[in-house]
């Protein structure tokens, strides 16, 4: 069958295209305009805030903002701080994620479908509803005002454990009954077989639940009250005055250093992210 590749045809396409192209154009100047406002930000002075609040181009670059954070707030603790929390959430998650995901792909128990379901319907529940219960249970715990108490109701995510199991269902069922031949136990298997098959979807996984828990804020906005616990996103309160002010360029200068590393990471990594979740509809 022959496909009609005139010239008038392809330029009648293009015209038709001009519309979704521009569309497209416009809502990735709206995504980026915040993320280019808080860099332009961040290089003015106090002053040229006010007097030039949207201007892109600082008219002197300043890095005095940057000084500023580093030297009145313990950046590096409160980054130290962002970072474990992060990172003990993403083991965890990952953690729970494949034992929970193995366990519903390679076992075979009463009651296994319903309580997937279960599980599949708590991704639908806002933070709001689970918020009070968890905060209840924290404060019980002892654990309010600690890094701890924000990072335990993060350490199983019912997202991780479905995209986890779409791409473990995936596994040729064959080496699993080779292992199952030779009296393999289930955590030899998981480690030597599941877990290599599947390595870029939990390191994708793993980057997603990263950046995440690094941007969290209203969790530990309930949770920590002394600086010395702060992350990187309630560093920004240091910023605003007991009247309401705010020292804008500081604010910005802090914003940008906190969402640094995810867009490095998302950079790095965003066709290992986008290739787990095309993956994981290919099998029901």
């Amino acid at each position: 069958m022959k496909t009609d590749r005139s010239p008038d045809t392809r330029r009648s396409k293009q015209k038709s295209d001009l519309p979704w192209h521009f569309l497209m154009l416009v809502v990735v100047v709206v995504m980026l305009y915040p993320i280019v406002f808080a860099v332009s930000t961040s290089f003015k002075t106090l002053p040229e805030v006010y007097s030039n609040s949207f201007g892109i181009i600082p008219k002197a670059p300043t890095l005095n903002a940057y000084k500023g954070v580093i030297s009145k707030i313990p950046f590096f603790k409160i980054t130290f701080n962002t970072f474990f929390v992060a990172t003990l959430v993403t083991l965890f998650k990952l953690l729970t994620g494949v034992l929970a995901a193995y366990s519903f792909v390679f076992f075979d128990y009463k009651g296994k479908k319903l309580m997937y379901f279960i599980l599949i319907c708590t991704i639908f529940i806002p933070f709001t509803v689970t918020m009070i219960p968890n905060f209840i249970t924290i404060s019980r715990l002892g654990l309010k005002d600690s890094l701890l108490g924000v990072a335990l109701p993060q350490m199983a995510d019912a997202t991780g454990i479905f995209l986890l199991r779409q791409h473990m269902r995936g596994i040729p069922k064959s080496l699993l009954e080779v292992a199952e031949l030779e009296k393999t136990p289930h955590f030899t298997r998981l480690r030597t077989i599941v877990v290599p098959m599947i390595k870029p979807a939990v390191f994708s996984i793993g980057i997603i639940f990263f950046v995440n828990s690094w941007n969290e804020y209203v969790w530990p906005s309930l949770i920590i009250k002394s600086e010395a616990n702060y992350t990187l996103s309630l560093a920004l309160q240091m910023f605003v005055s007991a009247e309401g002010g705010v020292d804008v360029p500081m604010a910005m200068a802090t914003s940008v250093l906190t969402m640094l590393l995810p867009l490095v990471l998302y950079a790095f990594c965003q066709r290992f992210i986008i290739e787990t979740f095309s993956q994981s509809g290919i099998k029901g």
